[in-house]
């Protein structure tokens, strides 16, 4: 997984869905700390985060970890 592609991109889905730190953390169980940590490159997510937030922004798992540049979910 490329940490730095995984990193923006979770920041430009908060951010075009309009969502603050706490928002994105409530809506996936998380803390506004571990997603602003996330977003920084400053914590490695787990395997059910990742899952939890491509879910979560209906995108697939290869788009959110830079494997695809497609969102969608085929």
């Amino acid at each position: 997984m490329n940490f730095d592609i995984f990193s923006t991109r979770l920041k430009e889905l908060r951010v075009s869905h309009k969502l603050t730190l706490q928002q994105l953390g409530d809506a996936v169980h998380s803390t506004k700390a571990t997603i602003g940590n996330l977003e920084n490159s400053n914590k490695q997510p787990s395997l059910s985060m990742v899952i939890s937030l491509a879910d979560f922004f209906n995108v697939s798992l290869d788009y959110l970890v830079g494997r695809s540049d497609n969102p969608e979910i085929k």
